[in-house]
């Protein structure tokens, strides 16, 4: 494994007790970075928690809610007094039926989590990256957000939009020392599949030309750059993970 050096840096992880933001947890704390886990679930943050070690703080953060990201904001800054990382990892995909059947409700909540999550988590945490004059935010997005999924019209339509905000908010910051970048992986095994049908799992895996689901020790390792100093001159760049389906 290449050794990112992320020593001396903060990184908050939301949705990372689990999955793909664990898996970047992880490669944080082994390369030198302290950890705050925003996360719902409280179990699920304490038995991160238990595998991460003294580098590491759960905080249970509802991320689409402004109040309680502000809150966890200064209960981060208390604990670990800065905030260098970004990763906006928590995500939804919702029910896998068509546009027009889609519930209204379920479309809301999925875009909710999906986008306008990140943007509140921008606003609170982007103000004091500026003015110490470093950041890294790295968007969890989806190679759906770029082609599309048949029935996931919410979540694709949400990650089309986290890749949007990604690339304006780059652009927003590019003098200030704080860049902005998203990766789009294919889909990977995790506890999402639970919210999705056998027959979408088995949809997205044929269109990988590779044949099988990422893994979340491979996004990390992509992130974990993109978190990094060695990412200097990169900004509002959209990194694709996806075994050859990504066509541009």
């Amino acid at each position: 494994m290449n050794q990112i050096d992320l020593t001396g840096r903060v990184a908050v992880i939301t949705g990372g007790a689990r999955g793909i933001g664990f898996a970047c947890a992880e490669r944080f704390v082994r390369s030198g970075a302290r950890v705050a886990i925003w996360d719902m679930d409280a179990d699920a943050i304490s038995r991160a928690g238990g595998l991460l070690g003294a580098a590491s703080r759960g905080f249970v953060v509802d991320v689409t809610s402004e109040g309680a990201v502000a809150a966890a904001r200064q209960s981060t800054l208390e604990a670990f007094g800065q905030i260098d990382i970004l990763i906006n990892n928590a995500g939804i995909t919702g029910p896998n039926v068509k546009t027009w059947e889609y519930p209204p409700a379920d479309f809301r909540r999925v875009v909710e989590v999906d986008l306008v999550a990140p943007y509140l988590m921008a606003r609170a945490l982007v103000p004091q990256m500026i003015e110490r004059g470093y950041g890294r935010i790295v968007n969890i997005a989806s190679v759906a957000g770029k082609e599309g999924n048949p029935n996931a019209p919410a979540y694709s339509a949400a990650k089309a939009g986290l890749i949007g905000l990604t690339k304006s908010l780059g652009k927003e910051l590019a003098s200030t020392g704080v860049l902005c970048n998203c990766v789009t992986p294919a889909a990977a095994e995790t506890d999402i599949f639970k919210q999705m049908t056998e027959a979408h799992i088995a949809f997205m895996k044929s269109k990988i030309p590779m044949n099988r689901f990422v893994q979340v020790d491979e996004i990390a390792a992509m992130v974990a750059w993109l978190a990094s100093e060695d990412c200097s001159f990169t900004t509002g760049g959209v990194f694709d993970i996806s075994g050859g389906r990504a066509t541009y």
